[in-house]
């Protein structure tokens, strides 16, 4: 009795390219259109069947598949096999696009504050991204499942690239605002830090995109202080002359209904309990923001020349600006300092003299003549019977508020 002849089947020279249990039968089955294929194009079949498999989709070779479509695949895949391989560094070099982008935008803040104006279009489009995009695909494990075909991977990809971008500009846009109203050696530095952090964290793609992106808390708690420190800033804009505890204490009340909103809907605003809860939640915004203001820049106020003299000059001008002077030099000091004020003159200023950190003497200034354009030249002179028997040591005149937020400080050595 003869033997049926079997149909030989192909095997593949390299193990690692086609997987034995899916994709090998798949490509060398009898009656599918691979079986009359050549050997390189069965192993683009199989590559076929690892790719489907990858991507979630049934990991059998379509019967209409033509040469060329595998062709196309078998191209595919080594693309797909490059970007698996190098990966890292493509998304490392798409965080130093995100930095230069980061150094363009801070230098179109730096042309001046007119330009802050068009924050509140990036914080009303940062705020409709981020709940539309957590509303419509969710967070945690479930974004997943509901990103899953080609249609809702590009509307994923889409969002977040333009919710990062919106991330990158706002913080990028209030360094330099933050940078100059700071004092680093005072305690509102640590403002202008954070604020820095999230500014280089917000280019690194790995984090970004695994937490703010991944989760709707810690995406809606950095927009809440990005919304909160771009309203100090984008309030006197567009109030002048408003006093700086009048906007800190409008810009945490602001961002507190905001945030609700993110995660609360409009709807149950509506309802006692949860009209109270914001009422609640917003009133301890406001003293939150009291109780800190000494930690937050009164941005866009800021010094920009700070100067001390033993003595004045006939027209009210300093007769040398000092950082160390001897202590017999010293009967009464004067300060000039001039302050930049783009939104405005809402708040009376004072100069607080201090003696290795303890305040001496604390009082409004005087107007200077001739103050540059936008700013105001303040004056104070430290009369003799404030300076104690021991002068020596580092002095500071501090530049405040009415309410203590600390606008500049010039510093000076007294040596023996």
């Amino acid at each position: 009795m003869a033997e049926t002849p079997q149909e030989p089947k192909f095997e593949p020279t390299d193990a690692n390219a086609v997987p034995d249990a899916n994709a090998g039968p798949a490509a060398t089955e009898p009656g599918t259109p691979t079986a009359s294929l050549s050997p390189d194009l069965q192993v683009a079949a199989a590559e076929l069947a690892q790719v489907g498999e990858d991507m979630g989709d049934p990991s059998g070779v379509p019967k209409d598949m033509s040469v060329g479509d595998i062709a196309t695949v078998k191209r595919f895949a080594k693309i797909r096999a490059f970007f698996a391989k190098h990966g890292h560094l493509l998304w490392w070099l798409h965080s130093a696009y995100a930095m230069t982008f980061g150094a363009f935008v801070m230098m179109y803040a730096a042309e001046g504050y007119d330009r802050a104006r068009w924050m509140v279009v990036l914080l009303c489009a940062g705020w409709l991204v981020i709940v539309l995009f957590f509303r419509h695909f969710g967070q945690g494990r479930g974004q997943k499942d509901k990103v899953t075909d080609a249609k809702s991977k590009l509307r994923f990809y889409v969002m977040t690239t333009a919710l990062k971008n919106l991330y990158q500009s706002m913080l990028f846009f209030l360094v330099p605002f933050y940078w100059k109203a700071a004092t680093l050696d005072a305690d509102n530095r640590f403002f202008l830090y954070l604020l820095g952090l999230l500014a280089l964290l917000s280019t690194v793609d790995v984090v970004f995109d695994q937490v703010l992106m991944r989760y709707k808390a810690p995406a809606s708690v950095v927009y809440l202080f990005i919304l909160f420190a771009c309203l100090n800033l984008v309030l006197p804009a567009i109030f002048p002359d408003t006093r700086t505890l009048v906007t800190l204490l409008a810009a945490a009340a602001l961002a507190t209904v905001v945030f609700f909103t993110m995660h609360v809907p409009f709807k149950n605003l509506l309802k006692p309990a949860w009209f109270f809860a914001l009422m609640a939640a917003v009133g301890a915004a406001m003293f939150a923001a009291y109780a800190g203001r000494r930690g937050i820049p009164p941005v866009p106020m800021y010094v920009s020349v700070g100067a001390v003299g033993p003595t004045l000059l006939p027209d009210g001008r300093l007769s040398m600006h000092v950082s160390a002077l001897h202590e017999s030099l010293i009967t009464e000091m004067h300060a000039l300092t001039n302050v930049i004020t783009p939104g405005g003159r809402g708040d009376n200023l004072l100069h607080v003299w201090r003696h290795r950190g303890l305040e001496v003497q604390r009082g409004p200034s005087e107007p200077a003549a001739d103050p540059p354009p936008g700013s105001v030249r303040l004056r104070s002179t430290l009369r003799s019977f404030h300076i104690p028997s021991d002068r020596t040591g580092p002095w500071s005149i501090d530049v405040v508020t009415e309410d203590d937020q600390l606008v500049g400080r010039v510093e000076f050595e007294v040596i023996q």
